[in-house]
């Protein structure tokens, strides 16, 4: 497998050619968000995950194949500066969960924990994990040739959960990461953070106890 999921900002994207999904990752802005191009192997629909920053960069990766959906994982302004630009540059909908959609521009349609959005023939569902803020949300590929896939957001990275400002959301947000992810998926889901490397639930599993003894 080539792709490794590291990347810099300023540097060249990764590609994951999946059997009915391509993934592209590129990282984006001063804050190094990644954001990630979902290409429909059989239609050719694009999906766009946090139009993050660098708007004529990632309008370059759509490129003449147009872009669907851009789907905001959270209202933190690091991961939608390029989003109003992007959605001028195309005719794509604007998509977030409805406890954050307030804070998104552009008046986003609203999803729930359990909804589907789809790319071409592919589905992603959405997991919405209280706690980094009140409407980050996951999403999920199940790809039926290979493993899970599961877009994070600022929920997950390897090394623990991300950052919360209370207790009470950090205790909400280990708890729907070990119910709602480490519970029902297996070790060999990839995951793709919001910033930095990507990882796999296998390798973070074993320390989820001492992400519950460190605290928030």
């Amino acid at each position: 497998m080539s792709y490794t999921g590291n990347v810099s900002p300023g540097g060249e994207p990764d590609v994951r050619d999946l059997p009915a999904l391509t993934v592209t990752k590129v990282s984006v802005g001063p804050m190094d968000n990644n954001a990630y191009l979902l290409r429909c192997r059989s239609t050719g629909e694009q999906l766009l995950i946090d139009a993050a920053n660098e708007a004529e960069r990632l309008l370059g990766l759509v490129g003449d194949a147009g872009l669907a959906t851009v789907v905001t994982t959270h209202r933190h302004q690091d991961h939608w500066v390029a989003l109003e630009d992007v959605l001028r540059g195309t005719d794509a909908r604007s998509v977030a969960h409805a406890a954050d959609a307030d804070a998104i521009p552009g008046k986003p349609e609203t999803v729930a924990d359990g909804d589907t959005v789809r790319v071409g023939d592919c589905r992603l569902e959405v997991i919405h994990l209280v706690g980094h803020t009140p409407g980050s949300i996951a999403l999920l590929y199940r790809d039926p040739d290979g493993f899970p896939h599961l877009f994070t957001g600022d929920s997950l990275f390897p090394g623990g959960p991300g950052k919360t400002a209370n207790p009470k959301d950090f205790t909400s947000l280990m708890d729907d990461l070990e119910e709602k992810i480490f519970g029902r998926l297996p070790d060999v889901t990839w995951f793709y953070p919001g910033h930095g490397n990507d990882s796999t639930l296998g390798k973070e599993r074993p320390a989820i106890p001492e992400w519950r003894a460190r605290g928030w």
